[in-house]
């Protein structure tokens, strides 16, 4: 039997636990709140700034960012993304499979999901059709030509690959071959997708595919291109190391 004089001290000491518990549990909820609301207020501004710079119309294209090992934060299907609002928003676990919203993630999740099983250090995924790349993409033109110093410092290249229907595996198992090995790629007859450690990366570099392609487009109307030769191009990648070690204190950044 429990003497009055334990149960005294044993009720304190269960007590304190018991509000440790309770006060890490909620400082979770909490931590975890913050992050999903900061993500949703990121896709928001970023879905706005597509349409300003008219990369989609209508209801064109997806963002996504990853959450943690499990969670994805992303655009919900048939809204266009300058009206789109934090409650929109839709988590999916890796697999696809809802967790959080009221509306329907968007059709092409599997393409996000299919990039951050491929790259661990990708944090955020952006898909659209700017004109003058998409034009490219239609044409059956890679932006792989080195015409423009800019893009080997910050793309490297952009590949096409080849076309897969929206909304299938199709379209994430075009993309296979060239996920590992690039930050942007065309997609034939479709659009480009572009992804990064942030969601402005991977914003940025969809806007950088999309500067590039109207340089390569004047170019060619001007009638004359003159490429970059392999010393030059050497010489700009180590620039780009030198310069992500000296901005990040990392060593080697992939194109």
């Amino acid at each position: 039997m429990l003497r009055i004089s334990q149960a005294v001290s044993y009720f304190p000491k269960r007590l304190s636990h018991n509000w440790l518990d309770f006060f890490s549990l909620k400082q979770l909820r909490e931590r975890l709140r913050s992050k999903e609301k900061h993500g949703c207020e990121q896709l928001v501004y970023f879905g706005k700034l597509l349409h300003q710079q008219a990369f989609v119309s209508a209801t064109d294209g997806n963002l996504s960012v990853r959450l943690d090992g499990r969670r994805i934060l992303a655009t919900p299907t048939a809204m266009g993304k300058s009206m789109m609002g934090i409650g929109d928003m839709v988590i999916v676990d890796e697999t696809g499979v809802k967790l959080k919203g009221s509306r329907d993630v968007s059709s092409e999740i599997e393409m996000h999901l299919t990039i951050y099983k491929l790259r661990p250090d990708i944090r955020a995924v952006v898909h659209a059709h700017p004109c003058t790349a998409t034009a490219f993409a239609c044409a059956g033109i890679a932006l792989d030509e080195p015409l423009c110093s800019e893009l080997v410092m910050t793309l490297g290249a952009v590949p096409l690959a080849p076309y897969g229907t929206t909304g299938t595996s199709e379209l994430s198992e075009s993309l296979l071959p060239f996920i590992p090995y690039y930050n942007a790629i065309l997609m034939a007859n479709h659009g480009v997708v572009a992804y990064g450690t942030t969601l402005c990366e991977a914003y940025q570099r969809m806007e950088a595919v999309e500067h590039f392609a109207r340089i390569v487009l004047a170019a060619r109307q001007i009638g004359k291109q003159t490429l970059l030769d392999e010393v030059k191009i050497q010489k700009l990648l180590k620039a780009k190391n030198r310069y992500s070690v000296s901005a990040s204190g990392a060593g080697h950044q992939s194109l």
